[in-house]
């Protein structure tokens, strides 16, 4: 079978810019290039801008303007979130799990090298599933009269294996014994609504690149009882003296205009990439007797309908199975932290609990542009080069 075009299966890494999106930029690339903070009408014209995209944005999650700050991306937004937090009010301890992404992880493992906290890993199963129990076990015992609260870092959709947390059930958790909690929403923005006047939550953050808006940009949601914050980056009084440098201005307006399309068009988009995602595990289970599907990815009801995660037969193709797929003109990853075309590397992968080592896995996450002939190909592609493998061995 024929390559359509290149097969774009790597959603969850970023998504194509959307041209609606791109014409809302192109003003303020052209057109409008005044300072924001300059008080001249050039500066005044560019500073409208912004302030009507954090609108937009606090419209869409349904809280106030004075909770949306504008980063370069989700990574800056969650340092902000945990360094901020610790530092303003004197944490000394947090919670987080071996599955979140490196932005949180290594943020939390380099303060605890340093002394600055102590770092407490809540227990997962085999699925990817967080304890709940261990959780409430661990902001039980770190409490006590007069000391400074948890902080809690729980991802709401693993990027990996796609399982998804119960946020109100967590936050309903953090609130009963006064922790903080930060959710690194990058993955499920855009994607699920966030009703934020609803939602017991800190902090989340989302990055525009991931709902087909613009690399390099990104927002911090900050709960206005946790507004006085330090600063994570010192500089200018830009962002209400919250983050120092020059806004990213064409970024931010095209960050509100993508969640503004995401947020239109969801239902629809979800509708279509559920089924392409239902298609490819039906067919690779009929196809590829021995697949298995890592977390929650295949349950289609209740996973980030986004991301498929596939366990593959142990075979000598499964250390070269991403270049395999890129010679074959198709575009899909082993997850956020492999570079192999193997399962070494992928933290999460390696915190799952009687994971076999020696099977191939691949992720692919889907967007809205993807069809279903594009998924056809897929799986006609990694169905033949294992039964091409199977008759050289």
């Amino acid at each position: 079978m024929t390559a359509p075009t290149p097969v774009y299966l790597d959603n969850a890494a970023t998504t194509r810019l959307d041209p609606e999106v791109l014409d809302a930029m192109l003003p303020l690339m052209t057109e409008q290039f005044g300072n924001p903070s300059s008080i001249h009408s050039h500066g005044r014209a560019v500073r409208t801008a912004i302030e009507k995209a954090r609108k937009a944005v606090a419209s869409l999650l349904n809280t106030s303007p004075a909770e949306i700050f504008f980063t370069s991306g989700g990574t800056e937004a969650d340092n902000t979130a945990i360094r901020s937090s610790i530092e303003t009010y004197g944490i000394t301890h947090a919670i987080t799990s071996p599955l979140e992404h490196h932005a949180v992880l290594h943020t939390l493992e380099h303060m605890a090298r340093q002394g600055q906290v102590q770092l407490s890993m809540v227990e997962v199963d085999s699925m990817g599933h967080v304890d709940l129990a261990h959780l409430e076990e661990l902001l039980r015992s770190s409490r006590s009269v007069g000391a400074a609260p948890s902080f809690v870092s729980l991802m709401h959709g693993n990027n990996e294996i796609g399982n998804l947390l119960d946020l109100h059930q967590v936050g309903a958790l953090c609130r009963q014994h006064d922790a903080i909690f930060h959710s690194d929403t990058v993955q499920t923005m855009g994607h699920f609504r966030h009703d934020l006047q609803q939602l017991p939550v800190d902090f989340i953050v989302g990055a525009g690149h991931k709902f087909h808006g613009p690399k390099g940009v990104g927002f911090l949601y900050v709960n206005a009882e946790r507004a006085n914050i330090h600063p994570f980056i010192y500089g200018g009084a830009q962002e209400r003296n919250r983050r120092g440098g020059t806004e990213n201005v064409y970024g931010i307006v095209g960050l509100a205009k993508a969640l503004e399309i995401a947020y239109r068009d969801m239902d629809a988009h979800r509708a279509h990439i559920t089924a392409l995602k239902t298609r490819m595990i039906d067919q690779l289970r009929a196809k590829m007797p021995d697949v298995r599907f890592n977390g929650d990815s295949a349950n289609v009801d209740n996973s980030l309908y986004t991301v498929l995660n596939v366990s593959l037969p142990a075979s000598e193709l499964s250390d070269m199975l991403l270049f395999s797929l890129d010679i074959a003109r198709i575009s899909a990853s082993g997850g956020s932290a492999c570079s192999s075309g193997s399962n070494i590397g992928s933290h999460v992968l390696s915190a799952l609990p009687d994971l076999d080592q020696d099977r191939g896995y691949v992720r692919f996450s889907f967007g809205k542009y993807n069809t279903a002939e594009e998924i056809d190909y897929a799986v006609d592609t990694l169905v033949g080069l294992y039964q091409k493998e199977a008759k050289l061995v």
